[in-house]
């Protein structure tokens, strides 16, 4: 125990410094200092947790869903250890349990733990936190420099999944093939030749719900370029989709060894998508207008009303939650920028980006756009994923599109091919340089699509401006 304290200790004191010197270190680097005292301290504290605990991954869309999360959980008088800065690794969650610590870490300032969990950490972190229910979104080709192919990060999740088995409930998205498979009991022999019988029920996990999307009004008329779980993780054999919604993410069967997207039992019927403004679906009889854009958001809150509806929460209560939740910083989030409104929309990955920019074409007359790419760690090295994502959407509706960050002029190049008029793209390599010129140049809604890092950047310099407080406050 005196280890703990002092680590809890130590910790603080880090923290209390990183802020002081008004340094982003304080959502990791505190917990960097309390595992190297006490490895175990993410274990140690979270068994303080009266409640237990949840954890949430996913390519895309992790603090978003948290958020949901927390909106519903919060109705239910649930007192929340949540990691809400983002910092998603082992680090940044021992620091939100070291910053709710009491008493040397004897005692925690909640009840309730929430995690969104980087996918490459998962395994780790669950096997410290020992969860109540672990959701699993979806997976899409992201920092292939980190993460290698999605298989690499499956094959991982498929570990985490055999050894919390029967003590975890596992929350699954049925339309990822990927994801959906670890439902899946693998030592079952697939059916044998094209035609055979689908995959029986009983092979999927009793500790499984799954949770899906079926609307045929939102059905693209193939796979995009971007998707990436093409082919049966069992047979290798090529899907083939009754209805393909966002990337991969579908109605889908192999016709080889017959496994089937599983049953979901929390589905999302009569979408509706309006733009960047909001979107509303139905859920169990209960239409729920969600204050977020997107069919990606739609799976965001979905996945949301999963997990809490299979930890016994009331829809009442989800309903509510999903409908009174606010954007994460970038996440669609809309700001007054001296008198423009700007919205931010985070792109990272092909699979993202197509579907903001599926949003902005539902938006009417031309757009102002500010895109910022950067090729710093946490973007990935390798920016080729922009090649991938579908521009073109949006051809002929740009009237002007600033290009800044470190990769500015590769993004300029990127409109040229998609076919935008050369004479509506402007590159400022400079973020804030890059920010005024977009922001100088029209009087209409602008929308800024920054990648992670060059979100965080935006969000140094709109705080200094003063249009957002300081995180560290």
């Amino acid at each position: 125990m005196m280890r703990l304290a002092a680590g809890v200790a130590a910790a603080k004191a880090v923290g209390t410094l990183a802020r002081t010197a008004g340094r982003g270190g304080g959502t990791s680097l505190p917990g960097k200092v309390l595992t190297r005292v006490e490895p175990h301290a993410i274990g140690r504290l979270a068994r303080r947790l009266e409640r237990g605990s949840v954890v949430i991954s996913a390519t895309n869309g992790k603090t978003t869903t948290a958020a949901m999360v927390a909106s519903i959980l919060e109705r239910t008088g649930a007192r929340l250890v949540h990691n809400r800065a983002g910092a998603n690794m082992a680090g940044g969650i021992a620091t939100t349990l070291a910053n709710a610590s009491r008493k040397g870490g004897r005692a925690l300032a909640g009840d309730f733990g929430l995690f969104e969990v980087d996918e490459f950490w998962l395994g780790p972190v669950v096997e410290e936190l020992e969860p109540r229910a672990m959701l699993l979104g979806n997976l899409y080709r992201d920092q292939l420099d980190r993460y290698g192919e999605l298989e690499t990060i499956a094959d991982r999740w498929a570990v985490v999944v055999a050894a919390q088995a029967g003590a975890t409930t596992l929350v699954l998205n049925a339309d990822d093939p990927l994801v959906a498979d670890l439902g899946r009991v693998h030592e079952a022999p697939p059916s044998q030749g094209a035609g055979g019988p689908p995959w029986d029920e009983a092979e999927l996990l009793p500790s499984a719900v799954f949770f899906g999307v079926d609307d045929d009004s939102l059905a693209l008329p193939e796979l995009q370029h971007a998707s990436d779980s093409k082919h049966c993780r069992r047979c290798g054999h090529a899907y083939t989709y009754e209805a393909v919604y966002l990337a991969h993410l579908g109605h889908y069967r192999c016709p080889n060894c017959g496994q089937t997207r599983p049953e979901p039992t929390i589905v999302a019927t009569d979408v509706e998508l309006r733009g960047i403004r909001s979107a509303a679906f139905t859920l169990r009889g209960a239409r729920i207008e969600l204050p977020l854009p997107g069919l990606y958001n739609v799976y965001n809150a979905l996945a949301a009303a999963a997990l809490t509806l299979s930890l016994g929460v009331e829809l009442e209560d989800v309903v509510g939650g999903l409908e009174a939740v606010a954007p994460a910083f970038g996440r669609a989030e809309t700001l007054n920028l001296g008198g423009r409104k700007a919205s931010l929309l985070l792109v990272k990955n092909p699979a993202g980006a197509n579907e903001v920019l599926r949003t902005l074409a539902l938006e009417e007359g031309e757009l102002d756009l500010f895109g910022v790419l950067n090729d710093r760690i946490a973007d990935g090295r390798d920016v080729s994923w922009v090649w991938d994502a579908d521009w073109e959407l949006l051809v002929g509706r740009v009237r002007r599109f600033t290009c800044s960050g470190t990769r500015a002029a590769e993004l300029a190049l990127r409109m040229k091919y998609a076919g935008m008029d050369e004479a509506c793209l402007h590159v400022v390599d400079d973020v804030e340089q890059g920010l005024d010129a977009a922001l100088a140049d029209g009087d209409g809604p602008l929308y800024i699509v920054p990648t992670y890092t060059a979100l965080l950047e935006l969000r140094d310099v709109l705080t200094k401006r003063g249009h957002l407080e300081a995180y560290w406050r």
